[in-house]
């Protein structure tokens, strides 16, 4: 797996555009794990699979995220389809499933999940590339405080169950309409006194979003902003009493947060709750493996009904790499139950791999009529317990020979005997005594 070139000389075989990166076995073998995983974790907690198209028209984001968004402005995908239509390539996983929502009117509470590949403008880092894939799930139709500790729950639990140990969960509210315009105010007004000590980017920027300046990570925002105005002070008793709910209900469900009050995350669209999972052992600049919070406001932003909302998203790529970093979630990749030697001329290897995998045994051959002796070391590479073994008497009398690669021991049978017992057990060896 390795981040792709842009560069091509003429003549030179084209590689992976740059910030994207090819997943190739054995390492796709881990993917295939990670996504089961939390397939059947969503399933157990009630969420259904949503699948939206990669590309949307670009006023979904530009109204759900806002325009002073840094996804918005600098990172989008955007581009024109042949009927002048504005588009843009999915940055993110929650805005396609709100206008799912708004658009097809399904029953509330309405839990899915997805899966899907996402596509940011960015200086790729660690785990992040310019076309990521992210895990999600989100909830629509209610604003219940409980709803927000199962939402966060299923993500805690699918990095337990992955073996993931070192992470930690931050929390905070980001407050509502009511509450937040005074807070903005309030921090406007001390970032003004504080402008020239900020970072390059902010001392330019901070206007357009204030919030963002806390959430930067370079110590020039950190020390300017040390003395900023604490959103969670500035708390509506609403969302102080939901905060105080969510928080209360972490706890009694065994997962240890933290408050902090710097948590902001990268979309505007955010109400209230807002958490982020950071892996511990990862870099501090590249070590969120997960977050989300609440989107009340969002579906009425796309032009929907008043719709509360909550979700998470968290990129594949990130957590393999903590995985990595822990020593966790090793995955083998499948290897074949029965490898079909066949020194007949290739027909009854053909038609006896396909009766197995039919019978659901992982079966495997070789192929371009190799001797006997290759074909045993391809059976050996191939991770095969048995070799099942086609010669000129055997096609003739409709049997074969069946080796135990490990054992050395082999026997003969009749080819409907062991395509009865796949049959029957999803396996070509003999059952234990």
């Amino acid at each position: 797996m390795s981040e792709g070139e842009d560069r091509d000389a003429a003549g030179a075989a084209l590689r992976s555009p740059r910030g994207t990166h090819d997943v190739l076995p054995p390492e796709s073998a881990r993917w295939e794990a990670l996504i089961t995983r939390f397939a059947a974790l969503a399933e157990r907690h009630g969420y259904g699979l949503a699948h939206t198209p990669i590309f949307e028209d670009a006023r979904l984001f530009r109204r759900g995220m806002g325009d002073a968004s840094e996804v918005v402005r600098k990172e989008m995908y955007e581009f024109e389809d042949r009927s002048g239509r504005h588009l843009a390539l999915r940055p993110e996983g929650t805005a396609p499933i709100v206008r799912a929502f708004v658009q097809h009117h399904p029953p509330v509470p309405w839990r899915v999940w997805y899966l899907t590949p996402a596509f940011r403008y960015e200086q790729a880092q660690a785990g992040r590339y310019r076309q990521h894939h992210q895990l999600g799930a989100e909830v629509l139709g209610t604003d219940d405080p409980d709803v927000d500790v199962e939402l966060i729950a299923l993500a805690h639990d699918l990095y337990a169950e992955i073996g993931l140990t070192r992470y930690r969960l931050g929390i905070t509210s980001l407050g509502d309409q009511v509450c937040r315009p005074a807070y903005l105010e309030a921090l406007t007004a001390y970032l003004e006194t504080v402008e020239d000590k900020l970072c390059d980017e902010h001392r330019e920027t901070w206007r357009r979003n204030p919030l963002r300046v806390l959430d930067c990570k370079r110590e020039a925002c950190r020390a300017a902003t040390e003395g900023a105005p604490v959103l969670r002070e500035w708390l509506c008793d609403a969302c102080r009493a939901h905060l105080e709910r969510v928080q209360t209900g972490l706890s009694a469900a065994g997962i240890a947060w933290e408050a902090d009050d710097r948590l902001v995350r990268g979309l505007d669209y955010y109400t209230r709750t807002t958490f982020e999972f950071t892996g511990t052992a990862l870099e501090a600049a590249s070590n969120a493996i997960g977050g989300g919070g609440r989107y009340d406001l969002l579906a009425e932003a796309i032009g929907g009904p008043h719709t509360p909302g909550i979700g998470f998203g968290a990129g594949i790529e990130r957590i393999l790499l903590a995985c990595d970093a822990e020593g966790a979630f090793d995955v083998a990749p499948p290897s074949a139950q029965a490898f079909v030697v066949d020194v007949t001329g290739g027909a009854a290897a053909r038609d006896l791999v396909l009766a197995l995998r039919r019978r659901g045994v992982r079966a495997e051959r070789a192929y371009d009529d190799r001797s006997m002796k290759a074909q045993l070391r391809a059976a050996d590479r191939s991770g095969a317990r048995v070799a099942v073994i086609v010669g000129p008497s055997e096609l003739e009398a409709g049997t074969v020979v069946v080796r135990d690669l490990v054992a050395g021991s082999q026997r003969t049978e009749p080819v409907e005997a062991l395509l009865a017992r796949a049959s029957a057990t999803g396996s070509v060896e003999e059952p234990t005594p």
